[in-house]
């Protein structure tokens, strides 16, 4: 077989077999296919796609490109949830703890931050003495113990993925459907998980700009999982402004954990919720949403989902008084409240830029490696929707630094105001795969 003509077939819009998929992943692992050969294909799928069937293989040639966690060990249904990344973006602790509250075993493998949007691990390493690298024997007991577990990814895991993404983002073919689609789920797959939950986002600060957009990419996702015997649903939500109140590491670990307790941000709690009727129904633990929906919220009002929370910060060497009392917890400098010079009802929250401030501040990262400030970042005041008067607190900014004139007048640009009442945006747009 020579890579020449699959480069040749797919430029004249043909679909790859089976055996050509894996003989280009198989050279991509063991780098018998040149750079050059693959940046050319990638952009032919680019330009000209591929059907459900070719983009399943890929994600399972990638998938099966490395180490494939079996998790079959463990009683019980075995969950996951993936967030394509947002603003604001906690869902996993919260969650997580909510529904393994309710006697779902999760399994979770999670990403670092780049970017506008954070990094799960990110978050947990603001916690003193967070370990996310456990081994794989470690990981599987704790879910087996205590029914939560999130851990980083680990280096045998998908290895075809990690050089085509390397080439993707130096050759302008990461916007592609089929590409993304068994980006992500060669990685949910290889993780082991029975059921996976995807929390596909779209809006500003969203990889997906617009709801069809995002759709699409969805029923990708889901029509891979399914060809390959997952369970797989998606949920379409809105990114248009950060999710829950805060932007930035210790302070969404706060958040997260006051959400666990009953008292978090509206929109955020409902995300939460309506994530985990799904999973549950998915882990055939409630037959209903309704019958899920009071399972989670006993959870949360008796106090479970909490300790929950703490079980897993505890398990994995992390310091549960932080978690206990979040005031313990990594500490700006200083706080500087940014208010309202205009009056009106607020038309829009550039939830990007809010991201991109905050890793200015030293919460997020613009290469690998830079380093995290986990006590800084931002606490967003207002909603879309909410009237505010001139001098009313819009937002209060954790920071190490002084703030330069520049960077304050971006965040003044964040939020447009109307003299029109705005109708508010639901948090969950759609839900697929039912």
């Amino acid at each position: 077989m020579r890579f020449l003509d699959i480069i040749e077939k797919k430029k004249n819009k043909l679909a790859l077999s089976d055996e050509e998929i894996q003989f280009w992943i198989d050279g991509v692992t063991n780098e018998t296919i040149p750079d050059y050969q693959t940046s050319a294909l990638l952009m032919a799928i680019v330009l000209n796609g591929m059907d459900d069937h070719e983009t399943a293989k890929l994600a399972e040639a990638m998938m099966k490109s490395g180490h494939v966690l079996d998790l079959s060990s463990i009683e019980g249904i075995k969950a996951d949830k993936h967030s394509t990344g947002g603003v604001g973006d906690k869902t996993s602790m919260a969650l997580g703890a909510m529904v393994a509250a309710c006697g779902l075993k999760v399994a979770k493998m999670s990403g670092r931050g780049l970017g506008h949007t954070g990094g799960t691990l990110d978050k947990l390493e603001s916690i003193r003495g967070f370990n996310c690298y456990l081994s794989e024997d470690q990981f599987k007991r704790q879910v087996e113990e205590i029914g939560l577990a999130i851990i980083g990814q680990t280096g045998d895991l998908v290895p075809a993925d990690k050089k085509l993404y390397a080439l993707r983002d130096v050759t302008a073919t990461v916007n592609s459907i089929p590409l993304i689609a068994s980006s992500i789920m060669s990685k949910k797959l290889a993780s082991g998980a029975d059921t996976i939950l995807l929390d596909v986002k779209y809006g500003e600060g969203a990889f997906m700009k617009t709801i069809g957009d995002a759709k699409v990419l969805a029923q990708a996702m889901i029509a891979i999982g399914k060809k390959l015997g997952r369970d797989t649903m998606a949920m379409i939500t809105d990114m248009d402004q950060p999710l829950g109140n805060t932007i930035g590491n210790a302070l969404e670990v706060q958040e997260a954990v006051e959400t666990v307790r009953g008292k978090g941000p509206e929109d955020f709690t409902e995300l939460c919720i309506r994530a985990g009727e799904i999973m549950l129904i998915q882990g055939q633990l409630a037959s209903t949403k309704e019958e899920a929906r009071r399972q989670i919220k006993e959870a949360i009002l008796s106090g479970k989902a909490f300790e929950k929370l703490v079980q897993m910060v505890q398990y994995q060497g992390g310091d549960v008084e932080q978690i206990k009392n979040t005031d313990l917890l990594p500490k700006a400098k200083f706080v500087t409240e940014i208010r309202s010079r205009e009056a009106g009802y607020i038309s829009r929250i550039h939830s990007m830029q809010l991201g991109i401030l905050a890793m200015k501040l030293g919460a997020g990262r613009a290469t690998k490696s830079d380093p995290i400030k986990y006590g800084v970042g931002l606490k967003i005041g207002v909603k879309k929707g909410d009237r505010v008067k001139r001098g009313d607190v819009l937002c209060r900014v954790y920071h190490d630094e002084d703030l330069d004139k520049d960077w304050l007048e971006e965040m003044y640009n964040s939020f447009q105001y109307s003299d029109q009442v705005q109708d508010p945006t639901p948090i969950v747009e759609a839900v697929l795969g039912e």
